[in-house]
């Protein structure tokens, strides 16, 4: 079958399960947004509002050139595309085809160093985005950069003209090459599931300047604070991992190959710190939310939906459920996430303006529902002990300090602690660490007091509260029972 290009592109028309786009990147057009980290998540949320506020405005200097992290899979997959996917947005109603043309280029730094270097040292890139996942910022339990990581101290060792590695050291070598280009303003936009991710990143670059030589960390430095910008936002859209079944419906609809389509939700939100160094998209037209304080939106959704897909997920796991659909679709595992919502998560919250806390968490079920999306249980379940603090841990603290018993959070922990210990795939930055501690084990006393030991996860306060030891003891036995 003929594959999607810019040749193949105007053959299609234009119907009500196919959406094409208005018009393409002009040859040599400059990139006005880097992208790293251009995965499914990506190409369905950041590169889609982006289009829709250049085909509103006109405005069409927001091209993206994604950066590839680990490998240089998805540029083989968009570069015989001209940069051309399809969003195949999928409900209980049906499918429909949305053909993007936002990402003009995919590069591969490993192979392209000097072509970041230059696009980072552009003028005309005014906006930088990431989404690397939770663990690739590589930081210490005390969330500050992590200088002992190996990748880490290449890239600080390395010098400035070295090729980094890390995300955090080619996000700081890009600066710091900007900077000696004559330092034009710039705003980066972290896209990651991080509490204040916009602070995060800004002290986790200055961290690494720091740590450069003293007349390079006060260059960087000066650069920072006179002429870059970290906002925070909040992303909200779930993305599952594309099948066969998918591609194929994908053909079915639009007629052509497309070894980039990725799948998605209709649903689609993303709120935006309006703390910008320069010009920005108009992103409010294609969809986003500007706003003076993310702080309540991101707490909303990592407690609420976040807290609730990680329930969800090693929950339904355990019992044997395969999607996430599937598990809400069990009563039980559904109450539990209910519970989770209502008994413990939203007395823990201050509502967002215009936003119904219980009507959010209903519709944030109501989407897990969706049996069109093969959201599978093991994905999520994936990088537990990065995810926990932000998903539950948090919530637990904040009811016990209010005197609570926070009983669903609270099994939603012990779901992940007898996950950890079952035979199920456990991927996770430290999962030769937990399967010591825990795997194949079934004594529950004993798992919960292993897993509870691991302090980047649980720090110094929650092992110490007896009442929750307790709970998740009992909690872990039951599973371990059914």
């Amino acid at each position: 079958m003929t594959r999607l290009d810019r040749t193949s592109l105007p053959t299609l028309t234009p119907r009500e399960d196919l959406v094409l786009p208005s018009h393409l990147p002009a040859d040599g057009a400059p990139s006005g947004i880097v992208h790293f980290g251009i995965g499914a998540f990506h190409r369905a949320h950041q590169a889609v509002i982006t289009q829709a506020a250049m085909e509103d405005t006109g405005d069409d200097s927001w091209w993206i050139t994604g950066v590839t992290q680990r490998s240089d899979s998805v540029r083989r997959q968009l570069a015989p595309q001209d940069g051309l996917y399809t969003v195949l947005e999928k409900s209980p109603a049906g499918a429909k085809a949305q053909v993007i043309s936002a990402v003009r280029e995919v590069i591969f730094p490993a192979e392209q160093q000097d072509r970041l270097d230059a696009l980072l040292a552009d003028p005309a890139l005014r906006i930088i985005t990431l989404t690397v996942t939770e663990k690739g910022y590589r930081r210490r339990a005390d969330g500050r950069l992590d200088l002992s990581d190996p990748l880490v101290a290449a890239d600080i060792a390395g010098g400035a003209g070295a090729a980094p590695a890390s995300a955090v050291g080619r996000l700081a070598r890009g600066l710091q090459g900007r900077a000696r280009a004559g330092g034009a303003p710039i705003t980066v936009v972290c896209c990651d599931n991080l509490t204040a991710n916009g602070e995060v990143l800004e002290r986790l670059v200055r961290d690494f300047a720091e740590a450069l030589p003293a007349a390079e960390a006060e260059e960087l430095t000066a650069f920072l604070d006179a002429h870059v910008r970290f906002p925070s936002t909040m992303v909200d859209r779930i993305v599952p991992a594309t099948t066969d079944a998918d591609r194929t419906e994908g053909r079915a609809i639009l007629g052509l190959e497309d070894a980039g389509l990725v799948v998605a939700e209709p649903f689609l939100q993303w709120v935006v710190e309006d703390s910008f160094a320069g010009e920005r998209p108009a992103w409010e037209q294609g969809g986003a939310q500007l706003t003076a304080d993310v702080a309540p939106f991101e707490l909303m959704k990592l407690r609420t939906l976040n807290g609730a897909h990680s329930t969800l997920a090693y929950l339904g796991a355990l019992r044997g459920h395969e999607t996430i659909a599937e598990s809400v679709a069990d009563p039980q595992v559904l109450q539990a996430a209910r519970d989770l919502i209502a008994q413990d998560v939203i007395p823990t919250l201050t509502a967002p303006d215009g936003t119904d806390l219980v009507a959010y968490g209903e519709t944030v079920l109501e989407r897990f529902a969706n049996p069109a999306l093969a959201h599978r249980t093991v994905q999520i379940a994936m990088d537990g002990s990065q995810k926990l603090p932000l998903r539950l841990l948090g919530t637990i603290r904040d009811r016990r300090t209010a005197g609570a018993e926070p009983l669903a959070a609270a099994r939603g922990v012990a779901a992940w602690m007898a996950y950890v210990a079952s035979d199920l795939p456990l991927d996770d930055p430290i999962a030769d660490r937990l399967a010591q501690l825990a795997r194949g084990r079934t004594d529950a006393g004993a798992i919960v007091e292993n897993l509870l030991g691991v302090r980047e996860v649980f720090g110094e306060d929650l092992p110490a509260d007896a009442w929750l030891r307790g709970v998740l003891r009992d909690e872990v036995a039951c599973l371990l029972a059914r």
